[in-house]
């Protein structure tokens, strides 16, 4: 017995059932996050006990063969739904059901082609081996954790999310543990690498969520002050104020309200978010972080053909009033936040105007 392995796998369990309550109990996710955070954690923990089952019963009386056969079963064919359970946790969407089947799949094929012997095999002396198709196993654990991270990236990417790239470190991480056991069949650290991901992905998707405003996925005003407290390159602060908006809750209700800003935050999104990052920093009030090099009239055009677009379902969306102001590495963010503000004040009045 490889007590080392043992006295690890003790340890990954404790601190997995620790994820398993403090998940429980944080008021950041919502319910069905904190439920498949939940389901991803145990059933790492469940694995993780099966490979433990499957060296204490390995090389023992051959009456113990049928656990070695099911623990090693079920531990081979339940590891690619860590991934979708984790995807779970993420977002759901279409993929996710093909993802399942694709899990369906492959435990009856684990189960069907058993006697062939083509991943594992148990012989009438209790011992495990490899399969002489082994490799499809690793197909599998790498197209579920490639799944994961092309989930992720997506998600990451739709959200603004600054950090997206360390999600490649992680993957990375993951990888180099799996190949590690590969070549040394006898270092068991694949759950242990696998629980440390699922941690860091933990981490990670808490981190982009709670730099979200709820109601809108723009990034919200705390992010917005982090990133704004030193203006550490040059670029263009727009700001975006949605005209009569009190006009719309007094008249309309404010479940229409907040479906008009959901409205006008996805335009302001689409029109800007190749070249910035977009925020909404108040009730009515957005902003974006403009990049050097953006076209500002592109972006401009892009949002007015877009709420044009939308106002053709939605009668009572709002037009939107927009300045903006250069500033340089270092400036004083308030001054320029200020100026934009004047420019979008001449706007608004500018287009009043031109209403009346």
């Amino acid at each position: 017995m490889d007590y080392y392995f043992l006295v690890i796998t003790i340890i990954d369990v404790f601190v997995l059932g620790i994820m398993c309550i403090l998940t429980k109990f944080s008021e950041t996710l919502s319910q069905e996050k904190r439920q498949w955070f939940i389901r991803s954690f145990a059933l790492i923990i469940v694995i993780s006990i099966l490979e433990v089952i499957t060296i204490v019963v390995d090389h023992g009386p051959a009456s113990f063969r049928w656990i070695n056969i099911l623990a090693n079963y079920l531990g081979f064919g339940l590891t690619p739904a860590v991934s979708i359970f984790l995807a779970l946790a993420l977002e759901k969407n279409r993929s996710i059901a093909y993802a399942i089947i694709a899990e369906g799949v492959y435990l009856v094929l684990l189960a069907v082609t058993f006697p062939l012997k083509p991943i594992f095999y148990v012989d009438q002396n209790n011992q495990y081996m490899r399969g002489e198709f082994f490799g499809i196993f690793l197909a599998v654990y790498f197209a579920g954790t490639l799944y994961l991270l092309v989930m992720t990236l997506r998600v990451a990417a739709r959200y603004q999310n600054k950090s997206r790239t360390s999600i490649y470190l992680i993957a990375a991480f993951l990888l180099l543990g799996a190949m590690v056991q590969v070549i040394f069949p006898q270092v068991h650290v694949t759950w242990l690498c696998v629980s440390l991901l699922a941690i860091l992905y933990f981490t990670y998707c808490n981190g982009m969520w709670q730099q979200l405003d709820e109601l809108t996925g723009l990034l919200n005003q705390k992010s917005y002050l982090n990133q704004t407290a030193s203006l550490a390159q040059d670029g263009t602060l727009v700001v975006f104020d949605i005209d009569d908006f009190k006009h719309i809750n007094d008249h309309y209700g404010h479940l229409l309200g907040d479906k008009c800003l959901e409205e006008v935050a996805a335009c302001i999104k689409k029109a800007y978010s190749k070249d910035g990052f977009c925020y909404r920093i108040g009730g009515d009030e957005f902003c974006v972080l403009l990049n050097p090099s953006a076209d500002q009239e592109s972006c401009y055009r892009r949002l007015i053909e877009g709420l044009n677009f939308r106002r053709k379902e939605l009668d009572i969306l709002p037009y939107v009033s927009v300045g903006s102001a250069s500033f340089v590495a270092g400036d004083n963010v308030l001054r320029v936040k200020e100026a934009a503000d004047n420019n979008m004040y001449q706007f608004k009045k500018a287009h009043k105007k031109q209403a009346n």
